[in-house]
């Protein structure tokens, strides 16, 4: 069986190895065997293969934060999913291989007409994005929430959230170009990042009050953030796109006070509510109020051209089902 295994830890490209492992076993009770279609290769698992997330598997390993695959084989005991049902790998259950055994328990099956390069994005970023606007501030509906990262996929998931719950988004992005996009699908306001966007951000919320925050990118970008929000309004990390240290004014920690908080989906406490907001984001891609853009697919054969370009930029998913072809 083809598989994608980190090797060493380090440079991805270096370290993530196209190998032949060993085709699982039967399965046992109360599990399924999956075939996984497609796989992102998102910034956590480059994280992993750097050695600096939040979890270090011995090596080698496969890896894979997140992937669908269809059921072609079902264990004793299994009632919530049938052979030719599409799931959702378990979060982290590293999905860079063409088979797997996999629990059945908290399986669904996915609507089959649904796109499964989309499908295969559901298990990190909208999870993550609801709950970067429920687990820390009581929002009410009209009430205003910025990001930076808007153009991710986790920034466009908080946009439809927060359309569906009535709440209006400050949304910060590098290019003019996404403007536009970006308001076409349920952003209310769109901002070029630039010395005094923090004056553009308040003049566009007026009077409103800024409560929560949510920064993708770390340094100096944080900061910005924590300029625009109101008196004790919070602050939640969720990712590091800058790679650098959170850079926040100690005024603004002392006199509003702010709070910063931190998000990460592999605690047990937000991973154990991941599963309504899945639900609802898998009925958003299935009826095509959301689709989030695809940059490139590969093969698992071309692994390394695969995290070189998700390094340099863009959504980039593994065609696990087309690798051996």
């Amino acid at each position: 069986m083809r598989a994608v295994q980190l090797t060493a830890y380090g440079n991805p490209v270096e370290g993530l190895e196209y190998v032949d492992v060993p085709k699982p076993g039967a399965t046992g009770p109360n599990q399924v065997l999956i075939a996984v279609e497609f796989s992102p290769v998102n910034p956590s698992d480059l994280l992993l293969a750097r050695g600096i997330y939040g979890i270090r598997p011995a090596l080698p390993t496969v890896i894979g934060g997140e992937g669908v695959g269809r059921v072609l084989a079902l264990g004793a005991g299994v009632k919530n999913v049938q052979v030719g049902d599409r799931v959702l790998a378990p979060l982290s259950s590293f999905t860079w291989r063409e088979r797997m055994v996999i629990p059945a328990s908290g399986l669904f099956a996915l609507p089959l007409d649904a796109d499964p390069q989309q499908l295969s994005m559901l298990s990190i970023n909208p999870p993550t994005a609801a709950l970067l606007l429920s687990e820390y501030v009581d929002l009410k509906t009209g009430d205003w929430v910025v990001q930076n990262a808007a153009n991710s996929a986790v920034g466009r998931w908080v946009i439809a959230f927060a359309k569906a719950r009535g709440l209006k988004t400050v949304n910060v992005v590098r290019r003019p170009e996404l403007v536009p996009e970006l308001k076409a699908i349920g952003a209310d306001v769109v901002v070029i990042d630039s010395p005094d966007v923090s004056k553009v951000i308040k003049e566009a919320v007026g009077r409103a009050e800024l409560r929560l925050a949510l920064d993708g990118v770390s340094g100096p970008a944080t900061g910005v953030l924590a300029s625009t929000l109101s008196p004790h309004a919070t602050l939640v990390s969720f990712a590091a796109m800058s790679g650098a240290p959170i850079s926040i004014s100690p005024l603004d920690v002392i006199f509003k006070p702010i709070t910063m908080r931190g998000f990460w989906l592999g605690h047990p406490e937000s991973e154990a509510k991941s599963a309504p907001p899945i639900a609802q984001a898998a009925e958003m891609i299935a009826s095509g109020r959301v689709h989030i853009p695809v940059t490139a697919t590969y093969p698992l054969q071309s692994i390394k051209e695969a995290v070189a370009h998700a390094i340099r930029g863009g959504k980039i998913l593994l065609d696990v089902a087309g690798s051996s072809n």
